[in-house]
């Protein structure tokens, strides 16, 4: 069973930068949008034919997401901005009417989500998303709508929930909720509310609390 955290948090508050000492040889990164990395990137190469090895993938199809993270060897699986895998589906089928696409973009997420979490022993995913604000001022993963909320309930599906913070110009993860969202992470994992962004450093305390490492050691 593989470790799967969900990361959320606004546009420009850290997510994709929290990627920077991450080891590309070790990470796979699928861009549901297609974007540039806020940090320099020389050993992050884009996935092609004429470059197999490359660790960037770009594609805001879930199916696709599902086939690359099941085949991939590397340990460490980044998917970012994974809402927009919902709003271009439900923007390609606006024309449909009736409730199935919502239905479907549902589904589509709890099987991504799933696969996350079933994946190898000594695999890490990490899935990031933006947020949205609900009517009672709880914060959680934005999807695409209520019809969508109320068929999966992202934040279910994960054991560790990390939310960006950014405090004078600090950029910083939330480990626990403050009780207006959806954070969480196991007993004892962090000792502190609120952690340096930096995935590689999450990844590293992850790997420590679930014995990760060990079952490297032995592979």
């Amino acid at each position: 069973m593989s470790i799967a955290t969900l990361i959320l948090g606004e546009s420009g508050t850290g997510k994709s930068t929290s990627l920077r000492n991450l080891n590309p040889e070790n990470t796979l990164l699928i861009q549901c949008i297609s974007k540039s990395l806020p940090f320099r990137s020389p050993d992050w190469k884009t996935f092609t034919t004429e470059n197999p090895k490359g660790n960037v993938f770009r594609t805001d199809k879930s199916a696709e997401i599902l086939q690359i993270i099941k085949k991939t060897k590397r340990d460490i699986i980044v998917i970012d901005d994974y809402q927009a895998v919902m709003v271009n589906e439900l923007m390609e089928r606006s024309g449909e009417r009736g409730y199935d696409k919502f239905t479907d973009i549902g589904k589509n997420a709890w099987n991504v989500f799933n696969a996350a979490g079933s994946l190898a022993e000594n695999k890490r995913v990490y899935i990031m998303a933006h947020t949205q604000t609900d009517d009672f001022g709880s914060t959680r993963m934005k999807t695409v709508g209520k019809m969508v909320d109320q068929t999966i309930v992202p934040e279910g599906y994960f054991t560790i929930v990390l939310r960006t913070q950014v405090q004078n110009g600090s950029y910083q993860f939330s480990t626990q909720t403050n009780g207006q969202d959806c954070c969480k992470s196991p007993m004892g994992m962090f000792t502190d509310l609120l952690v340096n962004n930096d995935l590689s450093l999450v990844d590293g305390v992850i790997s420590d609390y679930y014995g990760i490492n060990k079952i490297e050691d032995k592979a």
